[in-house]
Parts: C-alpha cells; structure tokens; sequence
C-alpha cells in the first residue's frame, strides 16, 4: 500500500491473491460490495448514472447511510462512484456539497490482481470540514483495503 503527499487524492494499492473476475464481482456486484465495505445492499445493483444507497453496517455508525453516485463501470478494469466523503452528521445536509470521485481500478498481476484504489476531489470539500474528511477517508481506505482482502480469502 502506498499513499499520496497530495491534500486532493488519496492513493492505495494492494495485491490480492484472487483472479481479476472475482476481485471484479467484489467491487461491481453490490450486495458483495456491502458485505465487505460494511454497507447493506442487499437487494440493489450497480447502474452507472444511478444512486446506490444503503445503511451502513459499521459499529457506531449504523445511523447512517451510505450514498453512491455509479459513474463508470469497465468489467474486470474500473469501477467509479461519487459520494460526500465523512458525511456523518445527521443533522447536516451534504448535497449541496461537491462530491469525490472514487476510482477502483484492476491490473493483472502475478499471482493475483492488483487493486488501485483513488479517492480525488478533496479540494472542493468545503473548508471547514476538508481535513478530517481526508484524514477519516484516508484511515478508512486503509481498513478497507484489508476488508476486501478478507473478503476475497473467505469467498
């Protein structure tokens, strides 16, 4: 895993030990997407241009939902979505905040798939909330980087 020195991106990567089509179903099939990102979607699909919505199933944040805008989907190459990064206050109302972009990309690699992961557009988040919002991202990417790979050891 790698990161950026960038105040606009973060960056990760990881080598999973599991062919590209089953990283794949990982990422673009929702309900396996939920399982190990610690959302409920059961029942929901991927559509670019839609928006994936369900509650978060992460310990102390079960109050939340969780909501993805489906940009891009590249079978088995690039699956994006936008959202409001730590948009955890139920009280505040994010959508009128710009969103990040979300990139997960695959490349073949020995023994497995390489995962890159880029979360950009942190510059545009508004000020007031554009550092801790990185740093939860930051810290949640990585947490999430080891999920998928559980994941995809149990699956």
């Amino acid at each position: 895993m790698n990161a950026s020195n960038s105040t606009d991106r973060i960056e990760r990567q990881i080598h999973l030990q599991a062919p590209r089509a089953k990283v794949w179903r990982a990422l673009a099939d929702a309900e396996a997407f939920g399982d190990w990102f610690g959302v409920d979607l059961k029942g929901q699909r991927f559509v670019v241009g839609e928006t994936t919505r369900g509650r978060i199933t992460y310990p102390g944040y079960e109050h939340l939902v969780c909501e993805m805008q489906v940009e891009r989907i590249e079978p088995e190459r690039l699956f994006a979505y936008r959202w409001h990064p730590y948009a955890v206050d139920p009280a505040v109302d994010y959508s009128a905040e710009p969103t990040t972009l979300v990139e997960f990309a695959l490349e073949e690699a020995a023994g497995g798939t390489l995962l890159r992961l880029v979360e950009s557009g942190f510059d545009r988040i508004p000020l007031a909330r554009r550092a801790e919002a990185y740093r939860m991202n930051s810290g949640g990417w990585d947490a999430q980087m080891e999920n998928i790979e559980k994941y995809l050891a149990g699956h």
